[in-house]
């Protein structure tokens, strides 16, 4: 209990990425709460490891994990996308507008302790709101650091693109699933807990009641990528089975 108060009160400050999990990207960015909670944690991932430590062998594995992310009745009509050696790449067309996908570590906060961690595999399922303002921002960074460019060089691409508006200002109403039980969003926090992200422009936190007492919304920065993001655990897995650890 103590964990996750100190979990809320970070994410109020600054989100360092399930997004995830942004956050990770927020997260990521993934997940939101596996950002933060990894601030603190010694790194064991100093560099970028070989590219085919991040690659997930069997392609229909990698499909199946990207659906896992949302209910079936929202993923089986979704387009997919895997991983390949220079981008993302479509797998599966998609007919409903969600986008699911399987994020790396490098979509987490610049100072994340994870961000080379190869044992990261983020299960996320985007609206089309998200789809057209979210994922260009997670393809970008995976085109660049597969090109070889190094962390800095991916945020100073990514700072340059919302300068120049080349990069996308966020829809309202765009938003994620990420309710998979195979994830694993991050040494710190592995799995958490299922939840749904919300992506917004930079506003404050309080006019959504964000991390007010009682309130079920957690809320982080991701300054990087000029957004906020509001996440709500929610109390199933994308197969419908409890969270058997909500409220822990």
């Amino acid at each position: 209990m103590a964990e996750e108060k100190s979990m809320k009160r970070a994410l109020l400050v600054k989100v360092t990425s399930p997004g995830f999990t942004a956050a990770v990207v927020m997260v990521f960015m993934l997940s939101t709460a596996r950002l933060v909670s990894a601030q603190n944690a010694k790194t064991s991932y100093p560099s970028m490891a070989p590219v085919a430590q991040y690659m997930i062998a069997s392609r229909d594995a990698e499909i199946a994990l990207a659906r896992s992310a949302a209910p079936e009745s929202i993923s089986g009509d979704a387009e997919v996308l895997v991983l390949g050696a220079h981008a993302y790449e479509s797998a599966v067309k998609g007919t409903n507008g969600f986008v699911c996908m399987v994020l790396r570590s490098w979509t987490a906060g610049i100072d994340d302790p994870d961000f080379w961690n190869p044992k990261v595999r983020a299960p996320i399922c985007f609206n089309a709101p998200a789809a057209r303002t979210y994922v260009p921002f997670v393809t970008k960074k995976t085109g660049l650091i597969l090109a070889g460019r190094s962390k800095a060089e991916m945020f100073e691409s990514i700072k340059a693109g919302l300068d120049r508006g080349e990069l996308p200002t966020q829809e309202i109403g765009a938003m994620c699933y990420m309710l998979s039980k195979d994830g694993y969003l991050g040494d710190p926090v592995q799995h958490w807990h299922p939840h749904v992200m919300f992506f917004l422009p930079q506003v404050k936190a309080e006019a959504w009641g964000a991390g007010l007492a009682g309130s079920p919304i957690l809320a982080g920065l991701d300054p990087e990528d000029r957004l906020t993001v509001f996440l709500i655990p929610v109390g199933k897995w994308s197969d419908g089975t409890p969270d058997a650890g909500a409220g822990h």
